[in-house]
C-alpha cells in the first residue's frame, strides 16, 4: 500500500512539473513574439512600389538551333566503278551540276544493241503495215510486230537512262557535306555518295508555351539572332505551328531565316526568335519578389501608414519577373517588395531608397 501511495505522489508531481513547463513554454514563445513585433517596431527596412495599370508587350524570346531547310544524301541509281569524282567535302555545286562519273563502257555497248534491235524492228513493222493494207499478213502479224517493237523502244529507253545515270549530277543546290565514295571504288545501286546540305537558307526550331503561341500564324515575320553575331539581325519567317504540344504545354515551331551575305550562318549553331506580339490592355503588375513565399502564396505585404499589412490577393499570368494581379490590389496602393521576411501582420516599417 506504501509502495501505491509513493508512486501515485510521483506521477501526480510528473503531470504538475508537465504542465507547469508547457505554460511555461506558452508564455515564453508569447514573450518572444511580442518581443520582435516591438523590436520590430519602426525598424524594419523595406522597398516599396506603387500599384498601377501599364501597358505591357506580351513580345518573348525562344532559343534553338539553326537547321538547313533542305539536306539530302545521296544515293547511287546505278551499279558501275567510279571513274572520276570532281567534288570534294566543302566543295559547292548547283542543281544539275556532275559531281561523278561512273564506268559506261559495258552499258553503252547494251545501248547500242538495243538500238540496232529497236531501229530493225521499226523498219519490219513499217513493211507489215503496208503488207496488211494488201493483204499480205494477217492483222494479228502486225499487232505482235508492233508489241515487238514497242518493248525494244522500252529497253533502248531504260538503257539510255542508265547511261544517263553514269553521269551523277548534284540534285539540288549546296555543300557537300560528306563523301562517302572514293575514285576507282566499286558502286551497287542504293550505296551512299555524299551528303549534300544547302545553307543558304536555314530553319531555326523552337518551343512556344501555350500562352503565346496563340498569337502566331505561319507566315508570320520574325527577328532571328545569333551568338556568333550578335550585331546582325537576320529576318525569319513562320513556316511550321505544330497542332499539339508536349508534355510541358510547349508547342514546336519553326521558321525559315535567310542568311546574310559575309556572315553567314551554319547549320548547328545557337539562335534566338525574337516574336513581337500585340499590346494587350494595360494589366496591375507587381514584381514577383512582392509574395512571400513566392507566388503560389497569393499573399503579399501592402504599405498602411508606417505598418505592413498582410493581403490575400489572386495572381494571374508571369511575365519574366514581373506578375499580374487579377484581384486584391488596387492602383495607388504600394506592396513592400523586399524585407518581408521580417515581418508580420501589422510590424512597423521604415521604408528604404533603393541603392542606384
Amino acid at each position: 500500500m506504501k509502495k501505491i501511495f509513493i508512486w501515485g505522489g510521483l506521477t501526480v508531481l510528473a503531470v504538475a512539473v508537465i504542465m507547469w513547463k508547457l505554460g511555461a513554454n506558452k508564455k515564453e514563445n508569447e514573450t518572444k513574439t511580442e518581443f520582435v513585433k516591438k523590436s520590430n517596431t519602426g525598424e524594419v527596412p523595406v522597398l516599396v512600389q506603387k500599384v498601377a495599370r501599364q501597358d505591357f508587350s506580351q513580345g518573348f524570346s525562344a532559343n534553338g538551333n539553326f537547321e538547313p531547310v533542305r539536306e539530302l544524301t545521296y544515293l547511287a541509281e546505278t551499279s558501275g566503278r567510279i571513274t572520276d569524282l570532281y567534288v570534294e567535302e566543302g566543295s559547292h555545286v548547283k542543281p544539275g551540276q556532275v559531281v561523278a562519273r561512273i564506268d559506261d563502257e559495258i552499258l553503252g555497248t547494251d545501248l547500242e544493241n538495243y538500238k540496232i534491235s529497236m531501229d530493225q524492228l521499226r523498219v519490219d513493222k513499217e513493211r507489215y503495215e503496208s503488207a496488211f493494207k494488201t493483204g499480205g499478213v494477217t492483222e494479228k502479224q502486225v499487232d505482235d510486230i508492233r508489241v515487238q517493237y514497242e518493248q525494244a523502244v522500252t529497253r533502248y529507253e531504260a538503257a539510255s537512262r542508265r547511261i544517263r545515270d553514269t553521269r551523277v549530277k548534284a540534285p539540288i543546290q549546296g555543300v557537300i557535306n560528306a563523301r562517302y565514295v572514293e575514285k576507282g571504288a566499286y558502286l551497287r545501286a542504293g550505296d551512299k555518295m555524299f551528303d549534300i546540305v544547302d545553307v543558304s537558307r536555314l530553319k531555326l526550331a523552337v518551343s512556344v508555351p501555350e500562352a503565346q503561341v496563340v498569337h502566331l500564324q505561319e507566315g508570320h515575320k520574325v527577328k532571328v539572332t545569333a551568338n556568333v553575331f550578335p550585331e546582325v539581325t537576320y529576318e525569319g519567317r513562320i513556316t511550321f505551328i505544330a497542332a499539339k504540344g508536349d508534355n510541358t504545354l510547349n508547342y514546336p515551331v519553326e521558321m525559315e531565316v535567310t542568311n546574310v551575305s559575309g556572315k553567314p550562318l551554319k547549320a548547328g549553331m545557337y539562335g534566338s526568335a525574337h516574336f513581337e506580339m500585340p499590346q494587350s490592355a494595360p494589366m496591375m503588375l507587381i514584381p514577383r519578389t512582392a509574395f512571400t513565399g513566392g507566388v503560389n502564396s497569393n499573399q503579399v505585404y501592402v504599405l498602411a501608414g508606417d505598418s505592413a499589412k498582410l493581403r490575400k490577393v489572386i495572381a494571374g499570368r508571369i511575365y519574366g519577373d514581373q506578375v499580374e494581379i487579377r484581384e486584391g490590389l488596387k492602383e495607388g496602393e504600394t506592396v513592400i517588395t523586399s524585407g518581408q521576411i521580417n515581418l508580420v501582420d501589422g510590424a512597423k516599417v521604415t521604408v528604404q531608397t533603393p541603392a542606384s
